[in-house]
């Protein structure tokens, strides 16, 4: 698999007053996203949460190519980048697609996973959540780190 693949609905409250999708949809499109890959792979809210650890971003930066409509078909691929070998630091990007596969914007996000209860650094890396991000679809330019 060379990514997790979903199509994206628009609504009317994902539009700017230019009647583009607004720049902070993008990033709220890539957060459920990413959620919902990871209870895919079995790496479930209730799982982080009784385990206590999850997600903390450290940078999300979205690169906008070309503009988005409420009628476009628009698909979001996602794949890891860069990960340490225990899964304790990681990269992940989100491509905006148009069905013709025109890039119309990239995110990338990068995040560790925190212990909630100490509120630090999970150290090491829940079992589980190494398991899952082994298993992710890696970028072609992935690294290692």
């Amino acid at each position: 698999m060379a990514s997790f693949i979903k199509e994206i609905s628009f609504r009317w409250s994902d539009l700017d007053p230019n009647f583009h999708v607004r720049h902070s949809a993008y990033y709220d499109f890539g957060a459920q996203h990413r959620i919902e890959i990871l209870e895919e792979l079995g790496l479930t809210l209730r799982v982080m949460q009784e385990q206590n650890f999850g997600p903390v971003l450290f940078r999300e930066e979205c690169v906008f190519r070309k503009e988005l409509k409420l009628s476009d078909k628009i698909f979001i691929h996602t794949k890891t980048s860069k990960m340490k070998a225990d899964a304790s630091r990681w990269s992940i990007i989100h491509e905006f697609r148009r069905e013709d596969d025109t890039l119309c914007a990239t995110i990338t996000v990068d995040g560790a996973w925190m212990d909630t209860k100490l509120r630090k650094l999970a150290s090491p890396t829940p079992e589980i959540a190494v398991q899952a991000l082994s298993i992710f679809p890696k970028s072609d330019d992935f690294v290692g780190l």
